[in-house]
């Protein structure tokens, strides 16, 4: 709901991203923010700009970038009043976190494949440390859903 002076209250802003109120100011205070409007005794007030500004940010978070590299992003914003030299090095730090992430699948794709052999020699041991014990069988591999 838009106040009176045609924005929205911290809370409101906070509720709507679901983010707190706390990490909006933080942001705020990083600079990746533009100049947050103030009332009646410094009170915030966000546009529909600043909104969008947040969602930007939250969809870098996700994606992996950090902080500091966002900081990096609003500077050359700032610096060169569009996106033309914003983009290119966006576009470059997320090619070095698509390579980070590929990397580490594989990681964990090895890692996964090494557990699996792992179970499978204990599960063996356990049936071979069962002597006398008819019927046996192999422990089963659980799944996940």
């Amino acid at each position: 709901m838009a106040t009176s002076v045609g924005g929205y209250r911290i809370g409101e802003v906070a509720q709507r991203l679901g983010m707190t109120e706390r990490t909006i100011r933080y942001y705020e205070e990083l600079g990746l923010l533009d100049s947050v409007k103030r009332i009646d005794g410094g009170r915030r007030i966000y546009t529909e700009d600043d909104v969008r500004r947040l969602k930007f940010i939250q969809k870098l978070k996700v994606l992996g970038l950090s902080l500091q590299e966002m900081h990096e992003l609003e500077g050359l914003y700032r610096r060169h009043g569009s996106n033309r030299h914003v983009l290119p090095r966006l576009v470059e730090l997320l090619d070095v976190h698509l390579a980070t992430t590929d990397e580490r699948l594989h990681e964990l794709a090895a890692l996964r494949d090494e557990i699996r052999s792992y179970r499978e020699h204990v599960a063996r041991r356990l049936l071979e440390d069962r002597p006398g014990v008819e019927g046996a069988e192999p422990l089963r591999e659980r799944t996940t859903p």
